[in-house]
């Protein structure tokens, strides 16, 4: 199967950097997937969580803002805040999902629901 290159990077550094098989993207008008061979477009990311499917996983990142550059190729994401919810040992998980609460309730954007960002971090615990 065809995958796409995913790069997360944040100004302390990056996030994640591989190849996907898709990625849910939380975009301005909504969420988006792209997969393999989507068309160019660039976008801006508003608080939300990136869902990355691999081969036999799902990890996650919750972002509170940001940017996307996609091509035929790659995917890469410019986000201000970004925590990997799914990567490392349960109690580091559990912290991470703690911490990107936190990072998504610093974002005061009227239009969107808070709630329905945290219930998408709460299914990754």
């Amino acid at each position: 199967m065809d995958k796409i290159k995913l790069s997360i990077v944040t100004p302390t550094g990056p996030i994640f950097n591989g190849d996907v098989k898709t990625v849910t993207l939380p975009g301005k008008e909504g969420e988006f997937g792209v997969l393999p061979g989507h068309s160019s477009l660039v976008s801006t990311l508003t608080v939300g969580v990136i869902v990355i499917e691999l081969e036999n996983t799902t990890e996650a990142v919750a972002i509170n803002w940001g940017h996307v550059k996609v091509d035929e190729k790659s995917v890469d994401v410019l986000a201000d805040g970004a925590i990997a919810l799914t990567s490392g040992k349960d109690s580091e998980i559990a912290k991470n999902i703690e911490a990107a609460k936190e990072l998504v309730n610093s974002v005061k954007d009227s239009n969107v629901s808070m709630a329905a960002v945290e219930a998408r971090i709460n299914s990754f615990a």
